[in-house]
């Protein structure tokens, strides 16, 4: 369990948060810079694909947008969205007013537990290994952390939020049908909010990530559920910063209510864009593919250069160990123009593992693949 630092790095005004992760790396992205043939940055999960031209038609066609938008989006998006979950991902019975557009997934993940009013001292309860802005939440609210993949090492605790992740960032694994039922469960039983991030929801591998919303986890009530989404990964809309939340309607309208007031928006453009890229499916195929082959290009040569890989049946990430700290490993492939993630960043469980991420192009994914079969 961390609890916040009551100190602030500006003058004792708030709750200090940890240095960004990345920021650590500079000296192993100096050192892949130098190879000869560039670097291959596979560090950061950043989408390089081009945006689908009917998602660019559709941000300059709404771009004459001279007023305010409504914070809870048109309710041609919120529809988009209520069926393209029902499409994509089995959910029924989804009420269009149960969708909240937001600026991206991480606004929403960094600011959940202070907008659902979680009290400093509370617990916030997040994956083992995890994205590094469940516990910036946290601490922003002024909340302790406890990390666990098993809610019964929670004992008696009723801690006010929970998050999921499936597929995991940074490990890929994806949570069974009835790991989830039972979170929902158990979080029903003590009043705790669950919130699912499903970024990667679409990018299932060996085995098929399931909604939280899902029918078959949740038995037909969203009561207590939330579910995070981001177009980011599936139509490369990183840059235009669109996701949405959706679940429970009476907590969708309180987050409602307080976005209201403090202006958090997604602009009207933007939500047009996402409206078209809610009703179409072929772009997220064919954007799936991408990942798919470099994947298929990528895994086998961490292997024959001595990585075991693990999990990573979901996502965008290899889980990749070489039983040595991680640390070690990103300077070993560093010296071969390859930067990755240490597994230290999503947690001490990480610490002999590295985030390998798809997020480059085929051309330096396989200048990776190359300089790994050199390796081997």
């Amino acid at each position: 369990m961390s609890s916040p630092d009551s100190r602030s790095h500006a003058g004792g005004r708030g709750p200090a948060l940890p240095d960004f992760p990345w920021d650590s790396l500079s000296e192993q992205t100096a050192v892949a810079k130098a190879h000869s043939d560039g670097i291959v940055n596979l560090s950061v999960g950043t989408p390089v694909d081009p945006v689908p031209p009917r998602l660019r038609r559709a941000l300059s066609e709404g771009a004459d947008s001279p007023g305010y938008p409504a914070t809870h989006g048109t309710a041609e998006l919120r529809r988009a969205a209520v069926e393209a979950l029902r499409r994509r991902h089995g959910v029924a019975d989804l009420d269009p007013e149960a969708v909240l557009p937001t600026i991206g997934s991480k606004e929403l993940v960094a600011w959940l537990p202070t907008l659902l009013g979680v009290r400093p001292g509370e617990q916030v309860a997040i994956p083992e290994l995890a994205y590094p802005t469940y516990e910036v939440g946290a601490t922003l609210a002024g909340a302790e952390t406890v990390r666990t993949d098993a809610t019964h090492a929670l004992g008696p605790a009723r801690p006010p939020l929970l998050w999921l992740n499936s597929p995991s960032n940074p490990t890929g694994k994806v949570l069974p049908i009835e790991h989830l039922r039972k979170v929902v469960e158990w979080a029903r039983e003590r009043g705790t909010v669950v919130a699912s991030d499903e970024c990667y929801l679409s990018l299932g591998w060996e085995s098929e990530p399931v909604s939280l919303l899902h029918p078959a986890v949740c038995g037909g009530s969203f009561e207590g559920l939330l579910a995070v989404h981001s177009l980011s990964k599936t139509s490369n809309f990183a840059g235009y910063r669109g996701g949405f939340v959706t679940g429970d309607p009476e907590l969708v309208r309180r987050l409602l209510e307080v976005r209201k007031h403090s202006g958090m928006i997604v602009p009207r453009p933007v939500q047009d864009a996402m409206t078209v890229a809610l009703d179409d499916d072929e772009h997220v195929r064919e954007q799936r593919e991408r990942y798919a082959s470099r994947r298929a290009l990528l895994w086998p040569e961490l292997e024959r250069a001595g990585f075991t890989v693990e999990h990573s049946q979901g996502g965008l990430y290899l889980w990749a160990t070489r039983g040595e700290s991680a640390w070690r490993t990103v300077e070993w492939l560093a010296r071969r123009g390859v930067l990755v993630a240490p597994g230290s960043f999503y947690g001490p469980g990480g610490e002999q593992h590295v985030r390998i991420a798809l997020t480059a192009s085929d051309e330096r994914i396989a200048a990776a693949a190359d300089r790994l079969s050199e390796s081997g």
